[in-house]
């Protein structure tokens, strides 16, 4: 498998160059051995395309999973309380999520409502998540999840990895691709999300 396209936001992939040199090319590397003929296992069943060999995104993310948890990445999950109070989310967001509650509490909000998120691989401060889900997944892990992992203090940095479009016209329709997405991301501003990222376009 190869990276065929780039997007760095916020400076991201300077940032992994000048603090995270061996970590990046450890993401690239454990993505570039990856075969990706093997995984051409899906046998379509849509009306346009039936019985026509895919690529299997179960088996590609399980590929995935295995390679970088042998590495050392890890699951990390992200606890924090939830308020519609904007005045108090600048000190809510900065507090721990024990310190979180106590801080609701004390504003009057006598049952804090509690929630998570969950990414895919963090070390030393970096997450990835390698997605071959549809476009609501991709936009929710930009602009939600890891801008809400990076002002939690969990990452410094998120990076995406997406097939590109030419990969994406292989897999099963509706999935997300990386020119669709950097797209979304470009339109919306040079500074939105607010949050360090790369987005890597993968294809084999």
């Amino acid at each position: 498998m190869r990276i065929t396209q780039k997007y760095s936001h916020l400076n991201g992939e300077e940032y992994l160059i000048v603090h995270h040199k061996k970590l990046y090319k450890e993401i690239t590397d454990t993505i570039q051995s990856i075969d990706t003929e093997k995984f051409m296992t899906k046998v379509s069943k849509e009306k346009t395309m039936t019985g026509k060999m895919l690529y299997s995104p179960i088996e590609l993310n399980k590929t995935f999973n295995e390679k970088f948890n042998k590495l050392g990445w890890k699951e990390s999950r992200y606890q924090y309380y939830i308020t519609t109070q904007q005045k108090i989310l600048p000190e809510l967001i900065a507090l721990t999520y024990e310190q979180q509650k106590k801080f609701l509490i004390s504003k009057g909000i006598n049952e804090p409502i509690s929630s998570y998120k969950q990414t895919d691989y963090v070390k030393d401060q970096i997450a990835v998540e390698v997605q071959f889900g549809k476009y609501a997944f991709v936009a929710f892990d930009l602009f939600v999840k890891h801008l809400l992992f990076y002002s939690g203090g969990v990452i410094n940095l998120g990076i995406e990895v997406l097939p590109t479009k030419k990969m994406q016209s292989q897999m099963s329709s509706g999935v997300a691709y990386y020119e669709g997405e950097v797209y979304n991301v470009l339109r919306h501003g040079r500074n939105n999300p607010p949050v360090p990222l790369l987005i890597l376009g993968i294809e084999p």
